[in-house]
């Protein structure tokens, strides 16, 4: 008679299951494996890093590109012909990616530390790879739409690089548990040590990265420059409609020092106050006017244009999802407002005790006023009854008609050298932050040019500017920049050259000792020569190569029926002396027909 000898009790493992099955699929315990990962599923692991990676770098650009999100609907706007809100569904569909992607990544990482057999399921397969598709498209469309944009990346790690910087070294860190497990409870084959290589490479990039940072506000506190003061870009366009009187009159009341605003010419001679080439966005000229919607905003004259109303549209758009914050007078107020002329805003200026910051945008040359813009421009300054020396024009003109513009102090919103300045007779610069670096900025100040920089929307680009320097900068959100008393962080040089000396100290100690913990786990296991059984690597030998339906039958019966016997009809594949491993290494208790044997 053959003698069974009971197996262990079956210990449920509910956190294995979960892994498992959320990710391949695999909720019954006979369906998982101890095996290595066959290399289309390592195919499939890195491609789910891959996407991992790209969504990171695509969700952290969105994060910093919040300083912009007008001038991406903008540029939508000026390409589609209408004005909605683009960054929301980017927005939302960046989330859900980077969320799903991101918890199939946890769960790779939990396969691989608990000696699990990857097998992505075929859906989350095409979950993916549509995620990485549609992240790939995004990428470039915003290439080509804004391609410009990618410039903040760089400005942003004035910002954020010793940060990130923290955070990546306490993931890979964190990682040397996987790759020491990898290594070390192994056979040695090529692949473990370019994977051992790469991981050191990474590490040691890791600890010398800081040599490459370049962060303006890691300097001697005592060094900070005074506050830069706040020019009112169209006002401030979050709480009220662009270019209109309500809203440089909230730009002063949250602190602007200054106001700017983009000036067009009308065909009778009247400057106006208008950003975009028509009145389409910003005024109800389609109702008004439904046949000449598309027309260039400078075609039409004053008495045309002040009949429009220029503050339905922020009530109906919300473009800043700001509506909520709104008082019942502030929407009164706003519904009622028309296009305002550069005389209003200067008056209003002049009043307040600022400065103002224009910039003319030159008209048609088959604009009636096309040789006598700058002199239109002059009669509304002397008109609003404000000082010259307190209006600074940018000139969307060649340099053969910037002289033109007498009696106002003039300034570029190119990129010159300081020689180049002088020559020009220019007075001072108004950069976009992505060509305003630390060093230009020092050089230009200490040539006595003044540097104003925009668009400046959020607190963290505001504060590497402080520290850099700046003394002004141009800013649609006001009302944000106020509420930023002093730069969000500030430390000297040998404080963060302390932080990180010892982040990498505290990183190399902890990698040293999960390598030599793994390490000498694995040579007492193996001297001690015995490693408990485990259900999940039950291991039929001798019927290795026969059908997997056969082979899942006894393993379902052999975990479950404790004492029961083998299967019949395996039984006529195994000879006397075949027997059944429960465990692949050596020191395993093994089954047979005689019964237990070690």
């Amino acid at each position: 008679m053959v003698k069974h000898q009971p197996l262990q009790v079956y210990e449920k493992q509910i956190f294995v299951s979960f892994v498992t099955g959320i990710y391949g699929c695999r909720w019954k315990r006979y369906q998982r494996s101890q095996d290595n990962s066959s290399r289309w599923e390592c195919i499939w692991f890195f491609i789910l890093c891959s996407s991992f990676l790209l969504l990171l770098f695509w969700s952290y650009f969105w994060l910093v590109a919040q300083n912009d999100f007008n001038e991406f609907n903008w540029s939508v706007y000026n390409r589609s012909g209408e004005w909605r809100d683009e960054t929301i569904p980017i927005l939302a569909s960046t989330t859900v990616g980077f969320s799903y992607i991101t918890f199939l990544l946890i769960l790779a990482l939990f396969h691989i530390s608990l000696g699990q057999q990857l097998n992505l399921y075929w859906v989350h397969k095409i979950g993916v790879l549509a995620t990485l598709l549609t992240t790939i498209s995004g990428v470039v469309s915003v290439d080509d739409i804004w391609g410009d944009e990618w410039d903040i990346l760089l400005v942003s790690l004035q910002s954020t690089a010793p940060f990130l910087h923290i955070g990546a070294l306490a993931t890979v860190t964190a990682i040397s548990w996987l790759v020491a497990g990898y290594v070390v409870r192994r056979n040695r084959n090529n692949f473990q040590v370019m994977v051992l290589l790469i991981y050191i490479i990474i590490l040691l990039s890791l600890y010398l990265a800081p040599l490459t940072f370049t962060c303006p506000c890691i300097m001697d506190r005592h060094s900070l420059k005074p506050r830069p003061d706040i020019i009112g870009r169209r006002g401030a366009p979050m709480l009220a409609p662009e270019n209109t009187v309500v809203s440089f009159n909230r730009a002063l009341q949250h602190g602007a020092s200054s106001l700017e605003a983009d000036v067009t010419i009308s065909v009778d001679g009247v400057p106006f106050l208008m950003r975009d080439r028509t009145l389409r966005r910003t005024t109800d000229v389609s109702k008004v006017f439904p046949a000449r919607q598309f027309e260039d905003a400078s075609f039409f004259n004053w008495t045309e244009i002040r009949s429009l109303n220029a503050g339905q549209w922020f009530l109906e758009s919300d473009p800043y999802w700001t509506l909520e914050t709104l008082t019942a007078r502030d929407r009164g107020r706003i519904s009622n407002q028309t296009v305002c002329s550069l005389v209003e805003m200067l008056r209003l200026a002049a009043r307040a005790n600022s400065s103002a910051l224009l910039n003319i945008h030159r008209p048609p040359a088959e604009h009636p006023r096309s040789r006598s813009w700058f002199m239109d421009t002059l009669w509304a300054v002397q008109k609003a009854g404000i000082s010259q020396k307190r209006v600074r024009t940018v000139t969307w003109t060649p340099d053969t008609d910037r002289g033109r513009v007498r009696g106002l102090q003039q300034t570029t919103n190119e990129k010159l050298s300081v020689e180049e300045i002088r020559k020009r007779g220019i007075t001072s610069l108004t950069l976009h932050y992505s060509k305003a670096s630390n060093k230009d900025i020092k050089e230009y100040l200490a040539n006595n040019v003044t540097v104003t920089v925009y668009p400046v929307n959020e607190p963290w680009l505001y504060s590497i500017l402080w520290c850099s320097g700046v003394p002004s900068v141009s800013s649609d959100a006001p009302q944000v920049l106020r509420k930023v008393p002093y730069p969000i962080w500030l430390m000297s040089q040998n404080a963060y050259n302390f932080i990180w000396i010892t982040s990498d100290l505290v990183s190399l100690a902890i990698v040293t000792g999960i390598f030599c913990f793994q390490n000498y786990h694995m040579i007492r296991w193996r001297i001690s020569g015995m490693q408990n059984c485990n259900p999940e690597q039950i291991m039929l030998s001798a019927v290795a190569r026969r059908s997997s339906q056969d082979v899942n039958i006894m393993k379902e019966k052999l975990i479950f029926s404790g004492a029961t016997p083998f299967p019949p009809e395996l039984n006529n594949g195994l000879s006397s002396t075949e027997e059944l491993s429960l465990c692949p290494e050596n020191g395993c208790e093994r089954y047979s027909h005689g019964g237990l044997r070690h």
